[in-house]
């Protein structure tokens, strides 16, 4: 009797272990495993996000240079005493350099063409 009660015993054992490792088992702990690594990933990047933005916030609160820096760089404000220069990289193609030295007249034969 204990024989095939061991035996029963054994039996189940290796069939819960074959469901383990074959089965949905082992495979969906590794899936959720890849998850929490992706999730904690995306906490950590989430987490330096708000901490550059707590010192910003706190850049803001406290003194005026950080202001200052948003207004010059953003809305494009300057002091009373400064002087604004904008500084173009569009560099000037053949064509458009030939037509800006074309006499009046040169111009005007292009534009009735």
């Amino acid at each position: 009797m204990t024989r095939w009660v061991s035996l029963l015993l054994l039996l189940i054992l290796a069939a819960l272990q074959l469901k383990l490792w074959v089965g949905s088992g082992m495979s969906d702990v590794m899936k959720l495993q890849d998850m929490v690594d992706r999730q904690a990933r995306a906490n950590a990047e989430q987490q330096q996000r708000n901490e550059r933005l707590a010192a910003e916030v706190l850049d803001l609160k406290e003194g005026d240079e950080a202001i200052e820096e948003r207004a010059r760089v953003e809305l494009g404000m300057v002091k009373a005493d400064e002087v604004f220069y904008q500084v173009i990289d569009d560099l000037p193609t053949a064509s458009k350099i030939a037509d800006v030295s074309a006499s009046p007249s040169q111009l005007a034969d292009a534009q009735g063409r």
